[in-house]
């Protein structure tokens, strides 16, 4: 793990291939870490001759941490954003859209392709509209558009992802199982829920850094992102958005209304896949992201 300070915050990062080869920059989901790009998929995308680069968001991991920051008052949150004031919060998804941009330059990087998931295809998104020339392609998976009138996630999916887990230092076995009862509810049906592989990363990412207030804080972020259709209308790379049809947390309407507002965007709907990736679909997506890539002209 390497460190780089980029925009008054130090940014956790991994990089994967040959340095000299095009970039694919790698953004994690709302509150977890770099890790979920796991090293098999990192070296798959990087044997296609990509160097790849992931890295721990603002707030998450090895990166840092806004825990001085007060308890985000959620109903004060919500009445600001409905009499159109500004809430107060530390970051919005523009700042963290700006930390890719920074690593990138940090790391005297031009252009790279966005990849994003959740979250981080949010970021990817914005990074892709407000920065067209650092971006040379746009993967946007199991994300959405910010569309208002789209499908909300269950009650009881949004009730577990906010519910507080046992502190893992206390109550190991309790932090875990909340953990892994959230993973099995917004997995798909289409693969095998593998337990094992689950907690051995949910153990991981606790080693690495266990800030439980970071959830809430990216949850503002993206609460006050509003609708970004309008400037993905304004994305001009090729772009690709890919979305698990039995996605509970992102219906799969999300998808479909991401990838109509990006002019010429492939949409990739994934029978059987949730608001996951397993390893059984490492490849099909890493040949989506390559595909993607290599329609940009300007692929050397």
């Amino acid at each position: 793990m390497n460190i780089l300070k980029v925009n008054g915050v130090e940014l956790a990062y991994d990089s994967f291939g040959n340095e000299n080869d095009e970039a694919i920059v790698l953004i994690a989901g709302l509150g977890t870490q770099m890790i979920r790009w796991t090293v098999p998929f990192c070296r798959m995308l990087a044997a296609r001759g990509f160097r790849v680069i992931r890295f721990d968001n603002r707030d998450v991991g090895g990166s840092t941490h806004f825990s001085h920051y007060r308890t985000l008052d959620f109903d004060a949150l919500a009445t600001a954003l409905l009499s159109g004031q500004r809430p107060d919060i530390p970051y919005t998804l523009d700042d963290m859209a700006g930390d890719a941009i920074g690593l990138l330059d940090a790391l005297s990087i031009d252009r790279a392709h966005f990849v994003g998931r959740s979250m981080g295809g949010m970021i990817a998104q914005i990074a892709a509209s407000e920065y067209p020339e650092r971006a040379l392609s746009l993967t946007s998976i199991m994300s959405s558009s910010g569309n208002p009138a789209l499908p909300q996630a269950s009650s009881d999916v949004m009730a577990m992802m906010t519910k507080r887990a046992p502190n893992p230092f206390d109550d190991e076995a309790g932090f875990v199982a909340h953990s892994l009862s959230f993973a099995k509810r917004i997995a798909g049906t289409g693969y095998t829920f593998e337990e094992d592989a689950y907690r051995t990363l949910i153990l991981k990412e606790v080693q690495r850094a266990y800030d439980p207030g970071s959830i809430g804080r990216q949850i503002a972020a993206i609460a006050v992102s509003g609708d970004r259709r309008p400037r993905l209308a304004a994305i001009k790379v090729p772009a690709l958005v890919i979305h698990g049809m039995d996605d509970p947390l992102f219906v799969s309407a999300c998808g479909e209304d991401t990838a109509a507002a990006i002019p010429g965007a492939e949409l990739m709907l994934v029978e059987g896949m949730g608001h996951d990736l397993p390893h059984q679909l490492y490849s099909a997506t890493a040949d989506g992201i390559e595909r993607t890539a290599r329609r940009n002209s300007g692929r050397r």
